[in-house]
């Protein structure tokens, strides 16, 4: 492979990564289906966390979930699409404290939207610039592997 050929693919694969984003899987998660609900195990798994990480974000006041008569916590859709947002942003690098703060805003309603709001376009720019950064060193990486694999064997 050419070096410029190379490096097309490269950029081409850090851009456009093979499975790339799926917005169903998002949806599936996010459960509109408000007549079943989770134990910690299952909303766990589903989320793709510790079910010490749900216990947590219950502790200090980012999700509230209700309690069978047995006393085992029961997640409904409502707790779930808000532990989806909550992981989500985790996974993007958002502080506990700012999570922390943008529930609180959240839960004081309609009139904290502009400072969501604000927020929210912070962090968009936040996660963009490091997508970027990020998408450079995969290129570099493709880049490596490409010359690699085009390089003769020993």
């Amino acid at each position: 492979m050419e070096v410029d050929d190379a490096l097309r693919e490269a950029l081409r694969l850090a851009v456009d990564p093979p499975g790339g984003v799926s917005f169903e899987s998002l949806r599936e998660l996010a459960r509109a289906d408000d007549a079943t609900e989770w134990d910690i195990a299952t909303a766990a798994e589903h989320l793709g966390v510790n079910p010490h990480t749900l216990r947590y974000y219950e502790r200090i006041g980012l999700v509230q979930v209700a309690r069978n008569n047995a006393g085992h916590r029961q997640y409904d859709a409502a707790a779930v699409r808000r532990l989806v947002f909550l992981t989500r942003m985790r996974t993007s690098g958002m502080p506990i404290s700012d999570l922390r703060h943008y529930i609180g805003l959240v839960d004081a309603g309609q009139s904290t939207v502009p400072e969501r709001l604000d927020m929210m376009l912070e962090h968009r720019d936040t996660l963009r610039s490091q997508i970027a950064q990020l998408q450079l060193a995969l290129a570099a990486t493709e880049y490596k592997i490409a010359t690699y694999e085009g390089a003769p064997q020993p």
